[in-house]
């Protein structure tokens, strides 16, 4: 099962689920866009195995070109995807779900731009050393007691973190 309230965090144990969730939502997103879409990814916790995770699944999605993109964005949301405006250079971004409910987030982004370099990094880094990937999970859960209905502080307090890793990361 996969859904949150939004602005809430809950953690949940690994599923191997999530990855046929991503996989069946990657081939809807393709039968809606393929004039748009050259490949996809699954990123964020739900991708890697073992993390606690946040029961959304995170989506990448590849395009040509961000530019014109205004017929990519009505297509998504005639299919309750809820495009979402936000200062993240590199990409858009849109939530499916009810605000009660949200169970997919798209990242639509240019291969070998910086956003698609960094999330797939994070990720790799992540799969390629459990270790981390513990203490990440660790982290996560503090957070999640200490903040559970505010979802931008939970986000903010592992930044440290993540940039650590992302730098480790980007230079191995």
């Amino acid at each position: 099962m996969v859904g949150l309230e939004r602005g809430t965090v809950e953690l949940e144990p690994y599923r191997k689920e999530w990855v046929d969730l991503y996989e069946e939502e990657a081939e809807r997103l393709q039968n809606i866009a393929n004039d748009w879409f050259l490949d996809f990814e699954h990123i964020g916790s739900t991708a890697i195995e073992g993390m606690l995770a946040k029961p959304i699944i995170d989506i990448l999605a590849v395009v040509e070109t961000l530019d014109e993109t205004e017929d990519l964005i009505s297509r998504l949301e005639d299919h309750k995807y809820e495009y979402r405006p936000e200062d993240v250079e590199g990409r858009l971004f849109f939530a499916k779900g009810p605000h009660t409910n949200r169970t997919y987030y798209l990242s639509v982004t240019e291969r070998g731009s910086d956003f698609y370099e960094e999330k797939i990094a994070f990720r790799d880094y992540l799969r390629d050393h459990p270790e981390i990937a513990a203490q990440y999970s660790s982290l996560k859960k503090r957070l999640a007691e200490t903040y559970p209905e505010n979802r931008e502080q939970y986000t903010a307090a592992k930044g440290d973190f993540i940039q650590d890793v992302l730098e480790r990361a980007m230079n191995s």
